[in-house]
């Protein structure tokens, strides 16, 4: 498929993915990074400040990240940012520790070595079950590999828009602070999927190529192979409240298949400097997300 022709189909489930799969995500990100009930001795105004200093720390790095074709995890970086702020507001008493750990923390940083365990068992059972057959049982899997791209990426738009969900949610329940539960509105859902599909037709070729080209040779087969693994594990992470990065889910799951095809086929080097970025998003998010929010609230004077 040419990369133009994926790129729509893949922005239309990128919509449709939220609006389907339901909310879970988004209320694990509105009470597990910061307490809500500490929230409460912020001014709305501070509160407003806090979450632009937080989101726009993760957009510069996700930024930064882009222009260097680096997929690093832009989920990372809003929790990170989130951390950032809040602390330098409300101190450390701010975060829930257990939460975050268990909620946030727990899947982040699991799902990637689910993704390199499972693409590997699964890309090994596809080879044992057709290590007698035709090369050109690949056209089976050229076909198989466009809708489960499909998938993937309303698995994605379901995982990722949720999280911004959650952001809203947050101001919501802090603009309302006698309401019961965290309430997310159709009109946030509706937005937060238009907004992931128009991030997608901007800048979605760069990270393609990055991911498709620059760690494994990648063919049909592969592709189908890493494609089912991220999908799986991207939805279960959606319907059981788990934020998870899909960028991180898709590169390890190719790592996987390269690795159970050949260890040498791997380009390893790409991969480290992927998972430097990833490991330097949190850290960098909070420090950015601290000194935006301490410059707002001085020239704000709030």
């Amino acid at each position: 498929m040419q990369p133009r022709k994926a790129l729509v189909l893949a922005t239309l489930c990128e919509f449709i993915g939220p609006l389907a799969v339901g909310t879970a995500v988004a209320r694990t990100m509105a009470v597990s990074i910061l307490r809500p009930d500490i929230l409460e001795h912020l001014t709305l105004e501070r509160i407003y400040l806090m979450v632009i200093g937080a989101v726009g720390a993760a957009i510069a790095w996700s930024i930064a990240t882009w222009v260097l074709r680096l997929p690093s995890s832009s989920s990372h970086a809003l929790i990170g940012g989130l951390i950032g702020a809040g602390v330098v507001l409300l101190g450390k008493s701010a975060v829930p520790i257990d939460k975050l750990l268990t909620n946030v923390v727990l899947p982040l940083f699991a799902s990637p070595l689910i993704g390199i365990i499972i693409g590997s068992l699964v890309f090994s059972l596809i080879r044992q079950l057709f290590s007698r057959a035709h090369r050109r049982i690949g056209l089976i899997f050229v076909t198989l590999q466009k809708p489960c791209m499909l998938f993937l990426a309303a698995s994605h738009g379901a995982n990722d828009a949720q999280k911004s969900m959650g952001v809203i949610a947050l101001l919501l329940m802090a603009d309302c602070p006698n309401a019961v539960g965290v309430d997310v509105p159709q009109w946030v859902v509706v937005s937060c999927a238009a907004a992931m599909a128009l991030g997608l037709t901007i800048g979605g070729r760069r990270i393609a190529k990055v991911v498709g080209y620059g760690i494994c040779r990648v063919e049909p087969v592969h592709s189908f192979a890493s494609q089912v693994t991220t999908a799986s594990v991207v939805l279960a992470a959606s319907i059981g409240g788990g934020p998870v990065s899909t960028a991180q889910v898709m590169a390890s799951s190719v790592m996987g298949v390269g690795a159970a095809r050949r260890l040498s086929g791997v380009k390893w080097s790409a991969a480290g400097s992927i998972i430097y970025a990833w490991l330097l998003t949190i850290p960098m998010s909070a420090a950015l997300g601290a000194g935006t929010c301490l410059f707002l609230v001085k020239v704000c004077h709030a």
